[in-house]
C-alpha cells in the first residue's frame, strides 16, 4: 500500500514541479600556452603551460511571485592536489551564484543576493566571463521593466564575520582589498529603446574603506564616483556603438580622482552573411599628476576588460591601474567558414594617452586570432594571440628590448559542455 501510495504522489510531484524547476550545468576545460601573456616576458623565462577545469552545476525554480536560482562553481588547475589529499588546495569551491527575485507586481522586482550585474556592453559590470572564476556581486536590486524602458536601483554593504571579535571592535571596517572591492556601492541605471536604437544612463558610487601604510584599517571612507552613457543604433546591416563616461570624487586612501574619461566609438557593417567587419577607437585617460595624491586616470571597474583591449590582458585586467591611460585603434573581421564555424580575426594598435618617462607614446601592435566550432551539444574555441610591442610597451611593462623574448605571443584551447539535466518548465 505505502508504494502505491508514493507513485502517485512522486508523479504529482513531478507535475507540479513541470513549470518551475531547471537544473543544467557547465563543463569547461582549458589549456593555456603563456609567453608574454598579461605583460612582457623575459628571454630568460620559461614559458607557461597548464590545464585548468571550470564546473559549475545550477538550478533554477519558478513560482507565481518569485524565481530563485543557485550556481555551484569550482576552478580546478589539472595537478594542483596531490594524490589522496582530502581536501582542495586553493580553496575553490563556491557559491557562484544565490539570489531571489520576487515579483512585486506592476513591472516591479526586487532581486537579492549574490549574482552578476551584466549590463550593455559589459564595459563598466560585466560578468569576466573568460576568467574561469567569473564575476559576481552581493547586492539587492530594485528593478522596473517594460518594453521600452528599464530602471535598476542597486545597493551592496560589504562585511565579513570571518572574526566577530575583531569585527565589534572595528565598528564596520572591511578588510577585503585588491581589484576595486567595495565596502558600499550604489546605482541607478537606466535604459530606454527605440526601433533599431538604445540609449542607458549609469550613475554609480562605489565606496572603498581607507588604510594606512603598513596595512592597518584607516578612518572612513572614500567614495568614487562613475557616470556616462551608452548608446547601440542597428539599421539593415550597420551598427554603431557609443560610450562616454567620467569619474571624479577618490580612489582608496582619499586619491583625488579629477577629470578621468572613458570615450569609445565603434562602428560594424555586415558585408554578407558570412562576413562582418568592424571598426573602433577607445580612449581612456591616465595620470598625469605629480603627487600619489592626485590621478586623472580613467579605471573601468568590473568591466569585462578582457572583451575591450586586446585578448592578451596588458591593460586594466589586474593592470595598469592609475597608469598612462591608453588610446587604441581597433579593426576585426568575423569569418563564417561554415554553418557552426567561425574564425574572428582582430588587430589592435596601442598608444599610451599621456607620454611615459621618456617622451613616447606608441606602445605596439596586438594580433588576436579566435576560431570557433560548434558541434553536436558542445562548442570547441581555440585562439592564438601576438604581440608586436614597441619601446614604450618595454618602458612600461620595466622589461627591456634586450632582455625582453623576441616573440610575445599566447596560445589557448578550450571545451565548452553544456548539459541541461532537467527543464521541466517546458511541457
Amino acid at each position: 500500500m505505502k508504494i502505491k501510495t508514493l507513485v502517485p504522489l512522486l508523479f504529482a510531484t513531478i507535475q507540479f514541479a513541470s513549470a518551475q524547476f531547471t537544473l543544467d550545468g557547465e563543463f569547461r576545460p582549458r589549456t593555456e600556452y603563456r609567453h608574454g601573456f598579461g605583460s612582457l616576458i623575459a628571454d630568460s623565462t620559461d614559458a607557461g603551460y597548464a590545464l585548468s577545469t571550470r564546473l559549475r552545476l545550477n538550478a533554477g525554480y519558478a513560482a507565481d511571485t518569485y524565481s530563485f536560482y543557485v550556481s555551484l562553481q569550482d576552478v580546478m588547475v589539472w595537478g594542483e592536489n596531490r594524490q589522496l589529499k582530502p581536501e582542495d588546495s586553493n580553496n575553490s569551491f563556491a557559491i557562484f551564484q544565490a539570489w531571489a527575485n520576487i515579483n512585486l507586481g506592476s513591472n516591479f522586482s526586487t532581486k537579492i543576493g549574490r549574482q552578476q550585474l551584466v549590463y550593455d556592453d559589459q564595459r563598466i559590470f560585466g560578468g569576466v566571463d573568460w576568467t574561469q572564476q567569473a564575476r559576481n556581486h552581493d547586492a539587492l536590486l530594485l528593478k522596473y521593466k517594460n518594453t521600452k524602458f528599464q530602471a535598476d536601483l542597486g545597493l551592496a554593504f560589504n562585511q565579513d564575520f570571518n572574526n566577530p571579535a575583531g569585527f565589534q571592535s572595528e565598528g564596520t571596517t572591511y578588510a577585503t582589498t585588491g581589484f576595486f572591492s567595495y565596502k558600499t556601492m550604489q546605482y541607478l541605471y537606466l535604459k530606454q529603446t527605440w526601433a533599431g536604437l538604445s540609449g542607458s544612463l549609469l550613475l554609480l558610487n562605489n565606496g572603498f574603506q581607507n588604510f594606512q601604510t603598513n596595512g592597518i584599517l584607516g578612518d572612513g571612507t572614500s567614495n568614487l564616483q562613475t557616470f556616462g552613457t551608452h548608446w547601440d543604433y542597428k539599421k539593415d546591416n550597420f551598427g554603431i556603438a557609443l560610450n562616454a563616461y567620467l569619474q571624479t570624487g577618490e580612489r582608496q586612501n582619499n586619491v583625488d580622482v579629477g577629470s578621468a574619461h572613458l570615450l569609445g566609438l565603434d562602428f560594424s557593417y555586415k558585408l554578407s552573411d558570412k562576413i562582418g567587419l568592424g571598426i573602433g577607437t577607445e580612449l581612456i585617460s591616465g595620470n598625469k599628476a605629480d603627487t600619489a595624491s592626485k590621478t586623472e586616470a580613467f579605471f573601468p571597474l568590473y568591466g569585462t576588460n578582457h572583451k575591450f583591449n586586446g585578448l592578451m590582458d596588458y591593460f586594466y585586467v589586474g593592470n595598469h591601474a592609475n597608469s598612462v591611460g591608453l588610446f587604441d585603434v581597433h579593426i576585426n573581421a568575423n569569418f563564417k567558414l561554415g554553418e557552426k564555424s567561425s574564425i574572428l580575426v582582430n588587430v589592435l594598435n596601442f598608444s599610451a594617452e599621456q607620454e611615459l618617462s621618456d617622451g613616447s607614446k606608441s606602445l605596439g601592435t596586438e594580433l588576436d586570432l579566435v576560431f570557433s566550432q560548434a558541434f553536436n551539444g558542445y562548442a570547441l574555441k581555440i585562439g592564438y594571440s601576438q604581440l608586436f610591442a614597441n619601446d614604450g610597451m618595454n618602458l612600461l611593462k620595466g622589461v627591456s628590448e634586450d632582455a625582453a623574448a623576441s616573440s610575445q605571443n599566447w596560445a589557448w584551447a578550450m571545451l565548452v559542455i553544456k548539459p541541461k539535466f532537467l527543464n521541466t518548465s517546458k511541457k
